[in-house]
């Protein structure tokens, strides 16, 4: 049988790749465009600012279709690195970050309909104020989605960690930063759902919670993509036509 080694390696560092590419395309849609973008509690202040840079708010979409389909590519990529640890968890994590990224898609529409409403010059019923303000109203509602998305991405960070932990061939601190992310990622969007007055303290909720999972997804990303696995320990092949082979290899 062929030796798994450079095999597991390309698809190590087609994942660090696209993990880099997800932490790239996201921060620039959501912080570089949209949050410059956004006037919290002004409809027609954020029409105002879409209009008038509205190319670059298609560009945030489109980095985001990006993002979306890297997600895949992660899913797949990881499931194949780390399914000589587990099979079943490796799947489990890959049956995630695609929900995730199903989640994520479908509330992209979020995004899509205030252009739909602020490009046109009218909808019957619908006057400029009133379409502002459902403009504004779905930008804050996208906010939400994403955070539903996000408990999938937690609980894949969990999986993904204790994989981490139980392999050998990666550093097992870079599991355990990933589980922190998955407390992190939970936390925020358990808090945007109880919290009543969550805009409140959101802003630096987010911050306490949100970088250190930052750091962990940068760190493992960067870890597979510049020095990948070691092959040589803790990894048994899937052997050809058999089932699942959970458990650490010898």
């Amino acid at each position: 049988m062929k030796s798994p080694g450079p095999s597991l390696q390309r698809w190590a560092r087609v994942a660090g790749a696209g993990y880099l590419l997800i932490i790239v395309f996201g921060l620039y849609a959501e912080f570089f465009v949209r949050s410059r973008l956004l006037a919290p509690g002004d409809p027609s202040a954020t029409a105002a600012a879409i209009r008038g840079a509205e190319l670059l708010y298609r560009s945030a979409l489109a980095s985001e279709f990006g993002m979306l389909v890297a997600d895949v590519v992660v899913g797949v990529a990881l499931w194949v690195v780390f399914r000589g640890v587990s099979e079943g968890l490796a799947l489990l994590a890959a049956l995630l970050r695609v929900t995730h990224a199903a989640v994520v898609g479908a509330n992209l529409l979020n995004v899509y309909v205030p252009l739909l409403l602020l490009s046109r010059s009218s909808y019957p019923g619908l006057g400029a104020p009133e379409r502002e303000s459902m403009a504004l109203l779905l930008l804050d509602a996208h906010a939400y989605g994403y955070a539903i998305g996000l408990v999938f991405f937690g609980v894949y960070c969990g999986v993904l960690g204790g994989l981490v932990i139980r392999s050998a061939y990666v550093p097992r601190v870079l599991g355990v930063l990933l589980l922190v992310a998955c407390l992190g990622y939970l936390a925020d969007s358990l808090a945007r759902t109880l919290l009543v007055d969550y805009a409140a303290v959101g802003d630096v909720f987010g911050v306490i919670v949100l970088v250190p999972a930052f750091v962990a997804e940068l760190s493992f990303s960067l870890w597979l993509l510049v020095r990948g696995v070691d092959v040589g320990v803790g990894h048994r092949a899937p052997v050809a036509g058999a089932g699942a082979s959970g458990g650490r290899g010898a």
